[in-house]
């Protein structure tokens, strides 16, 4: 089943943050009596990336990102039979371990929950704005995803 179109007020939390993220906040922001299923995606920092160890990295964001966030979060509302959908991600200067994005859609049904957030994380990663410099053992640094 398809949402109705304008789906803005399934928005429960979409932030950039350079503080540390809070996974209960996500879930307490999706928090109803009407959705059977809670989806909830967690990124965190690795310590390796393409055969190299990783001591750290930095999130850098477009001034544009968070209105593009909100953006991609109407459009998976509008697509999937959603009650809630949230999305947060760290900018700044984040260790190994650290949580660098946390996703979360709510439904009726986990299927459709799931769909949701797969969604919401591979579009979010596709099409935001926001631009990551890893700092690997080696010595040496590498920019991802950006123009």
């Amino acid at each position: 089943m398809t949402a109705p179109a304008d789906r803005a007020d399934a928005l429960r939390l979409v932030a950039l943050r350079e503080e540390p993220l809070d996974v209960a906040e996500v879930v307490a922001a999706l928090d109803d009596a009407e959705s059977g299923g809670l989806t909830l995606f967690v990124g965190r920092v690795r310590d390796h990336d393409g055969g190299k160890g990783v001591t750290g990295l930095d999130y850098s964001a477009h001034p544009t990102a968070l209105a593009e966030m909100e953006k991609v979060c109407v459009r998976v509302a509008e697509e999937y039979d959603v009650h809630g959908v949230a999305a947060v991600h760290r900018v700044g200067s984040l260790g190994i371990g650290d949580i660098a994005v946390v996703v979360a859609t709510t439904s009726a049904h986990r299927g459709t929950a799931f769909d949701a957030s797969r969604a919401l994380i591979d579009t979010l990663k596709a099409t935001v704005p926001i631009w990551k410099h890893q700092r690997f053992a080696d010595g040496s640094d590498e920019w991802v995803g950006t123009p």
